[in-house]
């Protein structure tokens, strides 16, 4: 392989694209290609890089089995970072058997990465575990290492496991460090900074404050009554009762857990609830059918008892009622936390993400637009949504193994 080919990869294993550029951008035979995708997907022109990407794929003989299976992963890298979930997995699964198959173990590896993290977005934790277990953590290089530290950090997370999430970032950093890529340290002190923001509110006794993820995995194992509006689950340490499939049940207790140990006015219950405007007769019968509900559902946490302005709540085996609510409350909350991340979504990888239909995530695109919380750019299929303002380019693409090794 010839000294400029070899020179351009070193460069972009050292996070220089500008560098590699510099070496191979007037050449267009399959391997300077292939590199020239990859530096153009490091400096943030994605579309550019996916197109030189296949034209080296397409270069590359038939022979050159593991040159394509690299520029599969390559791609596979920057729809991850485009937000295209629904980009074919199997032709990532495929290239990495060939990468393996033919001894290139950190491409493979790297691959693999990939994947664990798409799951991760996905929310498929367990099958994130799994594909890392496969990878296994021997021999890995250091920048391999840290995508690596970044997935476990982002499972301890999902878990509520902060020990375990700090001790994945510590060591991500390191990793870092002595890759000597800055956008890898970047990425890491990214990761860093959402154990050190407020993930949650804490509502008790009329009064609020905000929790850091470590506060809240604590408030797991509490002895207090907690009504989690995240799940919608009303629990108790190991004792939990799920009210996701029941909204109306859950807005009743939630509205008596928030002013506990006070009570609730039947009006004030019935406006919370059931979002009525004027409180009729109708309404009052309908109340007292879904307090009983709410009863029986609570009956092995806290009792309902009826008062004379309305209900109040009385838990069992605790003196302390808790509401764990989200830090910010709206419509489409859970919309706006998956775009906080920085990075451009597509319409269709929120759907996925948030198991949504395609249109319902496109009407809260829309609504959320009209109030200036998310903007767009692109248009068609190449349109993608992001929370602004827009600094630049944000991403998270990595590509630290160079596709091609000396």
């Amino acid at each position: 392989m010839e000294s400029l080919i070899i020179a351009a990869a070193r460069a972009l294993e050292a996070g220089d694209p500008l560098g590699a550029l510099n070496r191979i951008a007037l050449r267009n035979d399959a391997p300077s290609l292939a590199l020239r995708g990859i530096a153009m997907a490091q400096l943030g022109d994605l579309a550019k890089a996916k197109t030189l990407l296949r034209s080296a794929a397409r270069a590359f003989s038939p022979r050159e089995a593991v040159a394509r299976a690299r520029c599969v992963v390559a791609e596979a890298e920057i729809a991850l970072v485009s937000r295209e979930l629904n980009w074919p997995p199997r032709a990532l699964a495929a290239a990495r058997a060939t990468l393996a198959s033919h001894g290139d173990l950190a491409n493979a590896a790297h691959a693999g990465h990939i994947e664990a993290r798409r799951l991760l977005l996905l929310g498929r934790i367990d099958e994130a575990e799994r594909t890392l277990a496969e990878i296994g953590a021997s021999a890995l290089p250091p920048a391999s290492v840290v995508i690596r530290e970044l997935v476990l950090a982002g499972i301890a997370i999902r878990r509520l496991k902060t020990q375990e999430a700090h001790g994945a970032l510590d060591r991500a950093g390191k990793a870092a460090r002595q890759a000597g890529i800055a956008a890898l340290v970047a990425e890491v002190d990214s990761a860093n900074l959402i154990l050190n923001t407020p993930a949650a509110r804490l509502i008790a006794r009329g009064g609020e404050h905000p929790l850091l993820l470590g506060e809240v995995e604590r408030l797991a194992t509490s002895t207090a009554l907690v009504v989690d509006t995240f799940h919608h689950v009303v629990r108790r340490q190991g004792v939990a009762v799920s009210l996701g499939t029941r909204p109306v049940l859950f807005a009743l207790a939630r509205l008596l857990a928030q002013a506990w140990p006070a009570d609730v006015s039947r009006e004030a219950l019935i406006a919370g609830a059931f979002q009525a405007r004027h409180v009729d007769e109708s309404h009052r019968a309908r109340l007292r059918v879904e307090i009983g509900r709410l009863r029986t559902q609570l009956k092995p946490l806290a009792e309902i008892s009826a008062t004379k302005q309305g209900f109040e709540l009385a838990p069992r085996k605790t003196n302390d009622v808790l509401v764990l609510a989200r830090p910010v409350e709206e419509k489409h909350a859970a919309v706006l936390a998956i775009l906080a991340d920085g990075e451009p979504w597509s319409s269709s990888a929120l759907a996925l993400a948030l198991q949504m239909s395609a249109r319902s995530v496109q009407r809260a695109l829309e609504e959320l637009a009209r109030s200036n919380k998310v903007q767009s750019f692109g248009h068609g299929r190449a349109r993608r949504w992001m929370i602004p303002p827009v600094p630049g380019f944000p991403t998270g693409l990595l590509l630290p193994t160079p596709l091609f090794k000396a």
